[in-house]
Order: C-alpha cells, then sequence, then structure tokens
C-alpha cells in the first residue's frame, strides 16, 4: 500500500484514452503504479469533429467504466480530462452526462492552450530539459499541441485542428492514397500552420522534443527500417531530421492500410490513421526548421498528475487560488487595467461570506476558488465599455486564454462574474445555457454572494472592513465593520441593499444589514 494518496488521471483523447495510477511524494515526484490504455476513437465518424456519434460514445463510456473501476479499486482520486473530440463536439454534454450517470465522475474539458500547458509538464518529468529553452510537439487524434517553454514557464503556446483521425477523414478516406491526396493535405497544413511557425520561429528554441503515440510509431518505424532493435521504451530516444523524414516517406508511400501495417515497427492498430499523423510531424520539421526530435514518453496524462497533486497542496496549505491560476487572473486584470484595490478588496469581502456562509450552502474551495477568481475579474468588462460593463467581463473571461483553468471552470468564472449586477441568472440568457445544469445553483449562489461583496465596496474606497453573519431559520443578519476615520459605510449599504436579491431568493432567507464601528 502507497503512503502518499494516489492520483488516478484520465485522457480523454480523440483516439485513445488512457489511465495512470500513481503516487506523488512532497517533491513533487511520482511513482507509478499502473497504466492503462483503449483505443476507443471517440473522433471517429464525423469529418469535422462536430458531432460525437453514438457509438463512439458507448465506446467511451464503457471504457471510463472500466477505468474508474481500476482507480476506485485502487483507492485513487481520479481526474478526467477531455481534448480535441470532446471540446468541439456539439453534443459533448450528452456524453459527459452519460459518462457522469455510469461512472458518477465528471469529465473536464480543456481548451488547446491549457492542454499544451499540461503536455509541458508531462514532458518536464520525463526529460531533463527543465533548463533548456524546448519546443515541444504532441500530435493528437484531432488537434495538435506546440509550445516553447523554459524553466516550467510557457513563452507560447497554441493548439491547432490539425489531428491523425482529422487528417486521415479530410484526405485520406479511399483506401489507396495517391500523390494528391498527399499534397493537399501537406498544403493543407502548411496553410493552417503558418502563423504558428512564424512565431514559433521569432521565439526560438535550444532543443525540439515529441510525444504522443503518432510521433512514437514513427520513432518505432525509423527503427525498424535501420534494423535497430526496438526499446523497451523510446523515452529519450533522439533521431536526427533524415532518419524522422525517411521514416515519414516510407509511411506516406505505402498506399494502404494493409501496406502501412506491414512496415517494420509499426502498431497496426495506428496503420489507418499513421499517415494523416506523419504529414503532420513533417510539416512540423520542415517548417520549424528541426534538426534533432528527442522523444518523450510523458504528455499530458502526466501533466494531469502533476497538476492536480499541485491543486491539491496549494488548497491544502494555503486555502485559496494557486500560483498558477492566481497568475492567470492576475495577468488578465493587467491587460484590462483593473482597479486591483477594488477588486482585490471585493475578492475578501466575497470570500468572507463565502466562508460564513458554509454551514448553508456546504461547498468547498473548488467553488471558493471560482468566486475569488470571478471577484477579482468581475470589472474587466471596463476595458471595452463602462455601459454594459458585465456582459463584457463575461465575453472578456470566456475568451482569454485562463491557463489553469479548465473550459467549464472559465465558463463558470464567466457567469459569475456576468451576474455581479442588473438581472439575474435566467434560462433564457444564452450564457447560462452554457452552463451545465448541475452547476447553474453554483453560479447563481457565487454571483449573489459577489453582488453583495461588491455593492459592499460601493465607493471603492476599501471603508468596509469586514462582515459577518449571522444565520436563522428564516433570515440571517450581515453586520459589516469599519474603524477609524473612514466614511461612515452608509452609501455601502445602500449598495449591497440593492443587491440582496439574488442571494436571498437562492438561500430562502431575508438579509439585513447593520454596521459596527470598531
Amino acid at each position: 500500500m502507497s503512503k502518499t494518496p494516489l492520483i488516478a488521471a484520465i485522457d480523454v483523447g480523440t483516439n485513445s484514452f488512457h489511465l495512470i495510477i500513481a503516487s506523488v511524494n512532497s517533491r513533487g515526484v511520482f511513482t507509478i503504479h499502473s497504466r492503462d490504455k483503449e483505443t476507443v476513437r471517440l473522433g471517429e465518424g464525423s469529418g469535422d469533429m462536430k458531432h460525437l456519434a453514438s457509438e463512439a460514445i458507448e465506446r467511451g463510456v464503457k471504457a471510463l467504466q472500466r477505468f474508474t473501476g481500476s482507480a476506485r479499486n485502487a483507492r485513487a482520486t481520479i481526474r478526467a480530462v477531455g481534448t480535441s473530440a470532446v471540446r468541439e463536439a456539439l453534443n459533448r454534454d450528452i456524453f459527459i452526462q452519460r459518462v457522469r450517470e455510469s461512472t458518477g465522475i465528471s469529465v473536464e474539458v480543456v481548451s488547446g492552450n491549457e492542454e499544451a500547458r499540461l503536455i509541458y509538464l508531462g514532458i518536464l518529468q520525463a526529460l531533463p530539459v527543465y533548463s533548456d529553452k524546448v519546443l515541444f510537439i504532441d500530435i493528437g487524434g484531432g488537434s495538435t499541441e506546440t509550445g516553447v517553454g523554459t524553466q516550467g514557464e510557457l513563452r507560447f503556446v497554441n493548439s491547432v485542428k490539425l489531428g491523425a483521425i482529422r487528417m486521415t477523414q479530410k484526405f485520406f478516406t479511399k483506401e489507396k492514397i495517391t500523390d494528391k491526396d498527399i499534397k493537399q493535405c501537406r498544403d493543407y497544413i502548411r496553410g493552417e500552420w503558418a502563423l504558428t511557425f512564424r512565431s514559433i520561429l521569432h521565439e526560438g528554441y535550444e532543443n525540439a522534443v515529441g510525444s504522443s503515440g503518432t510521433i512514437q510509431t514513427i520513432f518505432s518505424v525509423a527503427y525498424g527500417l535501420n534494423n535497430i532493435p526496438l526499446p523497451e521504451s523510446f523515452n529519450g530516444a533522439t533521431l536526427e531530421q533524415p532518419e524522422l523524414l525517411k521514416a515519414i516517406e516510407t509511411i506516406l508511400h505505402a498506399r494502404t492500410t494493409s501496406g502501412r501495417a506491414a512496415l517494420p515497427g509499426m502498431e497496426p492498430r495506428r496503420a489507418d490513421i499513421i499517415a494523416g499523423g506523419s504529414a503532420i510531424l513533417e510539416q512540423a520539421i520542415l517548417g520549424l526548421q528541426i534538426r534533432r526530435l528527442t522523444f518523450s514518453s510523458y504528455a499530458l496524462r502526466e501533466g494531469i498528475l502533476l497538476d492536480t497533486y499541485s491543486k491539491q497542496q496549494a488548497i491544502r496549505k494555503y486555502h485559496h487560488l494557486s500560483n498558477l491560476r492566481y497568475e492567470s487572473v492576475l495577468r488578465l486584470c493587467e491587460q484590462c487595467q483593473v482597479n486591483m484595490d477594488h477588486s482585490s478588496h471585493v475578492k475578501n469581502l466575497a470570500v468572507q461570506l463565502f466562508d460564513a456562509l458554509q454551514p448553508l450552502h456546504q461547498y468547498g474551495d473548488q467553488e471558493r476558488e471560482l468566486l475569488e477568481a470571478a471577484a477579482y475579474l468581475h470589472d474587466v468588462g471596463y476595458h471595452i465599455a463602462a455601459d454594459q460593463h458585465h456582459k463584457h467581463s463575461y465575453y472578456i473571461i470566456r475568451n482569454s486564454a485562463m491557463l489553469g483553468f479548465t473550459t467549464d471552470e472559465a465558463e463558470l468564472i464567466a457567469n459569475i462574474a456576468r451576474y455581479h449586477r442588473k438581472s439575474h441568472p435566467k434560462p433564457k440568457h444564452e450564457n447560462f445555457q452554457k452552463v451545465a445544469v448541475s452547476q447553474r445553483l453554483v453560479v447563481s449562489l457565487m454571483a449573489g454572494i459577489l453582488r453583495i461583496a461588491e455593492g459592499l465596496d460601493r465607493r471603492q474606497i476599501q471603508n468596509v472592513e469586514s462582515a459577518t453573519v449571522q444565520i436563522d431559520d428564516d433570515k440571517m443578519a450581515i453586520t459589516i465593520t469599519y474603524r477609524g476615520l473612514v466614511p461612515r459605510p452608509d452609501i455601502e449599504i445602500w449598495g449591497a441593499e440593492r443587491k440582496k436579491t439574488l442571494l436571498e431568493a437562492v438561500l430562502n432567507r431575508k438579509i439585513s444589514f447593520t454596521i459596527k464601528h470598531v
């Protein structure tokens, strides 16, 4: 039995689902206890990747039932992350709900940039490249993530809709591929990646790392073509550009699936989609002038492990936003020139109210973090215009790169910030419809708390020092304190009174305010 708690990371990919169960020690080094993989082809059957086929959903649910059974037998904390196929599917809620009903877990949907960050975290655990300026490439079934990082910090990150399954469904649908198919695929990849290549070359890098099953398969074919025995693990293996291009050329000119499956080193189950993945890596090598590529056997799932552990430690130790999430929030505040004295004070008052009301709502650290982030960001909409700034705040948050947050978390934060003033959440609102039904009460409660906290700094002079709550059966009294010679907070009480009705409705209690000078 492990002395440290186990974490089960599940990568809900477009081609394959992966499970890894590991323990993480106090230095952030993990020990892997078990791995599992299933080729699900979740993104198969829809050329535009906008719809998950019912058969694919069923395969995915069955795989996750098996994975979660293994994780629960190991008594591991489970975290499942959905990537390209899930985030793009218009019917993703059906899949997520089926998974929740069948397994009891929630699949977190991450943006492409967040996926890239997690991949970088995984690579740092596999290779001694922490101090290097490293370019990394991960080719998935539906998307390819690239980035440049050094000393744990990302200098550039990108996700593009180029994947092994996607390219196969777009260009290689016939049993026998042609030179014309290959040319069209190459031209398409170059066009889609042109700006990314320019940005990466401008940023520069010292060495290049590749991860994912597609790249490992190309490495394996390169070894086979040179009659080199396949290693037990490819982690740390390095190939020069000519060796890589020779393997890719061989794959692309094996015109049929059976022909590719017969290549030395080929993984038979990947033979039908490897041409699409090979074309992607080929254009990356040429467009980014990669002379040498090192393989990392760690990627997204190992990144999920480390990220989960880091978040657990931050919450346990600091009881507030983890460093990365705080940095993401702070960066957006700076970009939008937010009044940080005001937003920080509103955040402090909001979490005081959250903590005081915990016996009623019974939410925990995860929801507290969402409230903190929304409190910091509630006024970012002023960057567009003062009029309707709450709606502008929603738009900015929802369309910003919120590293450290999942797509669903960003949606919740954006909605909480949007409802810090004016209308209450309503099912007819398009933005509120994007919130899962199970999470709508969270938005309403957090927005109700945020409205009052924002009202208590109406003049933005931080004259309210603190807020305490007395809860009764059908009412609650909020006492606010101020000290010294600051202006008496009558205007602040007036502001909070105007904004209390949402929280009253959610908690089914009348709210009154009193002032205490200390």
